[in-house]
């Protein structure tokens, strides 16, 4: 007897079509076979460009993870200080709160921080009218590039729009003018460029993506999971060129999409269905997307239960998590932009001025600034001139 066969158009999670690369297709005097090749894993890019395309705009946990960063973090208005004295005006303070004619500052830092988040860089150009800094622009990542000196340090930058490069230096000569500002979050493999946060979640990203994916060609697919068509002859005889024809138009026609989902599949004489792969209950499958979509949160910084992601119970509440958020992602966020801010506005303007958030105006840490005035305010060993240093005033 000859030894059954596997047709080469079975089901796989919704497609028919056999790569050609994947796979080989043999034909024997017993009929058709298949041999499937290797099953290595496929990654997707680590660029800005790619976990832009693969992150922020397909996968809903990176997009509500990135934005939720970004946007908390643009909302914190900025204080500026002349050694201990607080300055209510100054041409900086003014710069951020309107950095160019297009953007406000909570628009400008958002995209900033999108850019941190994404690429692990932001650039920030000034435009300076005679010798006064009228606006500033981001410059998207994706279009800068470092140049290197002989001693390997940076020279310059590059910057691509369309067909025109633009050479940005590092240092520029004369009073009030300034140089691009370059914000990069640590990298231990490069000098010069920050690595993403959201590149450390690659795996769990692809892994989320393809989960959302396999789960919409499965429903393709009536809902079954992968399997194949067993023809066993028992005459010894093949199936025809217009039999073979003819069987795979009705298993497209007639049992794949939604609308099918449950119709009973009808075989012929010699034909038995032969499951190739796992149910979802077998791969875990929600559990499996649960844990890609901590995992993205993980690395961006934010407690899965505020994206709402089940099984969760780090933190005892909500109002605990969302602390814990602004304390440990978003305030560090916050100080190392102003450090760079601070040094970088106070040589336009010949004076020192220091660069602060104002943690007073956030919500989420509201707990702890009632708890801070409590204590201070309980405390009669200090005068009211040094509670109100000991607050911050």
């Amino acid at each position: 007897m000859k030894s059954p066969f596997r047709l080469p158009w079975a089901t796989t999670g919704g497609r028919t079509a056999v790569s050609a690369n994947r796979s080989t297709e043999a034909k024997a005097a017993g009929g058709f076979a298949i041999v499937a090749g290797d099953g290595a894993a496929r990654w997707s890019g680590r660029s800005y460009g790619a976990l832009s395309r693969a992150g922020f705009m397909k996968n809903p946990i990176a997009h509500r993870a990135v934005r939720l960063v970004a946007e908390a973090a643009a909302s914190v208005p900025w204080l500026g200080y002349d050694g201990e004295t607080e300055l209510t005006e100054h041409p900086a303070l003014a710069l951020l709160a309107q950095p160019n004619g297009r953007q406000a500052g909570p628009d400008f830092f958002e995209t900033l921080y999108g850019h941190l988040l994404l690429s692990g860089n932001a650039y920030v150009e000034p435009l300076a009218i005679g010798n006064a800094v009228r606006e500033l622009h981001l410059l998207r990542p994706d279009r800068v590039s470092v140049v290197e000196g002989r001693d390997g340090w940076i020279a310059a930058y590059d910057h691509r729009a369309g067909n025109v490069t633009r050479r940005l230096p590092v240092d520029t000569d004369g009073e009030g003018s300034l140089s691009l500002l370059h914000l990069k979050l640590f990298h231990p493999l490069d000098d010069h460029l920050g690595f993403p946060p959201l590149g450390a979640a690659g795996a769990a990203l692809d892994l989320h993506n393809a989960a959302g994916e396999w789960n919409k060609a499965l429903l393709d697919n009536s809902a079954r999971p992968s399997g194949a068509l067993v023809y066993q002859p028992k005459d010894g005889g093949n199936l025809s060129v217009d039999q073979y024809e003819r069987l795979k138009q009705e298993l497209e026609a007639g049992y794949s999409g939604a609308v099918n989902a449950g119709r009973p599949l009808l075989l012929e004489g010699g034909l038995d269905w032969k499951s190739m792969g796992f149910s979802p209950r077998d791969m875990d499958f929600i559990e499996a997307k649960n844990a890609a979509a901590r995992d993205i949160a993980l690395a961006l910084g934010v407690p899965p239960m505020l994206i709402g992601i089940p099984g969760d119970n780090t933190y005892a509440n909500y109002q605990e998590a969302n602390r814990a958020f602004y304390r440990l992602t978003v305030v560090p966020l916050l100080t190392r932009t102003a450090a760079s801010l601070s040094a970088w506005l106070s040589g336009t303007h010949g004076e020192a001025i220091r660069l602060e958030p104002d943690l007073d105006r956030i919500a989420g840490l509201s707990a702890e600034r009632d708890a801070l005035w409590a204590r201070v305010g309980a405390a009669e060993f200090l005068s009211e001139e040094e509670k109100r240093q000991a607050v911050g005033y």
